[in-house]
Formats: C-alpha cells, structure tokens, sequence
C-alpha cells in the first residue's frame, strides 16, 4: 500500500510533484529506489523536451576556497525560476563543482560534462530549460580573491590579487568593477594594438593637429591617452566612492593580478 508519508519522502528526494511521486511508486510497487529511478528517467525525457527553449535569465555566481575561486553564469528561461530558492541553491552546488575541477582558466566544458545529471534533473523538477554557459577557476595559491554579486547575481564580479591583501578592500575593488566596467587592470595591461588605434583615433578626430611638430603631438596624445586610461583602466578610473582619488592612489601596494565582470545574458 503506498502511504501519504512514502509519498512526502519520494518528494522531499526528488524535488518532483506529489502526483509524480504516487504514480511512480505505484508503478514500482512501492520499491523507494525505482521510483526514484524511474523518476530520473522521466526527467531526462522532460528535460529533452525542454533542452531547445531559450534561456536568457539566470545567475552569475562566485565561489572562493583554500586558495581557489570561481565563477559561473547559469542560465534559464525566467526571472521568476532564476529568483526561486531551488534555483539558487542549484547555482551553488554548480559553483562547488567548478571549485573541485583540475586547471586554471576556462572550465565551461569539464563543468557541463560534470552537472550534466544534475542539471537534467532540476530541468525535470524546475520545469525550465537551463544551461551552464561560462565557468572560470582560478588557482591562486599565495594570493587573495574578492567578490561582489550585484541585483542577486544580475552582476558578479571576481577579483584576484598578488600577496595578500585587505578582504575589506578587495570588496571595495569588485563593488568599483561591477560599476564602472573597466576593460584593463592598468595602461601596462592594454595591448599594443589596442594603443595604437586609440592614437590613430585621437589624430584622425582633431583635423588641426595635422602637420603640428612631432614633440607636440607627443604631449598632445599622451594627455589624449591618459583619457583614455581612466575610462578603461581599472587602476586609473575615478574611485567609485570618491572620485576626486583613484585606485592607484588609494592604494599604491595593491597589485590586482586579473579580474573578471560577467553580466547575465550579455553578449561575449
């Protein structure tokens, strides 16, 4: 006889409807275990259904321990799924996981290799398509990491210094970057390409700097260009909570080693 509590408990493992609980406990005889694994199997065939719907809502989340970080966004179709407890608890499980892979720098393929099961069941039990669609691990052994998630994970931001350095700070640092959207850590880390073209620009946008001496354009372009570091470099862009100052002058030891803004459903 299947009980109203073998039902509750089915439910309570699987996340699954109470009227999918009961039929498949029925159809397995009341056998606890194949009607969880029946219920698995009918998820993957939900999940199929569901996998080609788009997904444009979601969370990007962060996660730091002993020594590493990550971050992830994961995706689904509403905002209504994306701000549910189950969806949250899921985005960090999925963030666990990125932490135990091997590696440093892009993980998106081992992860979605590794969550695929779990993903495809909480498809089944959400009732929504999802789909892991970035991941970073970072191994920084001696180094410290900082983090900020904006709007409930519309906007996270990770950080990584050299050496140590103040948690206070380096928070401080990811609220900056999750406002400003800087492109570089500091005018050294901008390629040179990237450079010239800037120049190219500023000459060719000032029509009366054509024929002017060499030494003039010089120290025309380097106040052009010092513009330009402080739209772009993380280092140099007014400080967020004072912009009479900069990150560089606030604090000069601090040596930002790499960061990263990920925005839900932007375009890479």
């Amino acid at each position: 006889m299947i009980t109203a509590k073998m039902v509750s408990e089915l439910r309570d493992k699987t996340g699954a409807g109470m009227m999918d609980c009961k039929r498949a406990l029925d159809a397995a005889n009341g056998d606890m275990e194949l009607a969880i694994e029946n219920l698995r199997k009918a998820g993957i065939a939900k999940a199929e259904k569901k996998s080609g719907r788009s997904t444009n809502q979601g969370k990007v989340w962060t996660g730091v321990a002993e020594g590493k970080a990550a971050i992830i966004e994961l995706l689904c179709e509403t905002d209504f799924a994306a701000k549910t407890g189950k969806f949250t608890d899921l985005v960090k499980d999925v963030v666990a996981s990125a932490l135990a892979q091997s590696g440093d720098g892009d993980i998106a393929e081992a992860l979605n290799a590794a969550v695929k099961e779990t993903l495809t069941s909480h498809i089944a039990t959400i009732g929504e398509n999802m789909q892991l669609r970035r991941a970073e691990k970072w191994e920084g052994t001696g180094n410290t990491f900082g983090f900020y998630h904006h709007m409930d994970g519309r906007v996270s931001v990770l950080v990584e210094a050299e050496g140590a350095a103040d948690a206070a700070l380096l928070t401080d640092v990811a609220m900056h970057i999750a406002a400003f959207n800087p492109r570089y850590v500091a005018p050294e880390n901008i390629p040179a390409d990237v450079i010239a073209k800037e120049k190219e620009i500023a000459l060719a946008a000032d029509p009366k700097l054509a024929g002017k001496p060499q030494q003039m354009l010089d120290k025309i372009l380097d106040g052009k260009m010092n513009r330009f570091y402080s739209e772009v470099c993380l280092t140099r862009q007014p400080w967020f909570k004072d912009d009479k100052t900069t990150l560089a002058k606030l604090s000069p030891s601090l040596k930002v080693k790499r960061f990263v803004r990920w925005e839900v459903g932007e375009e890479l």
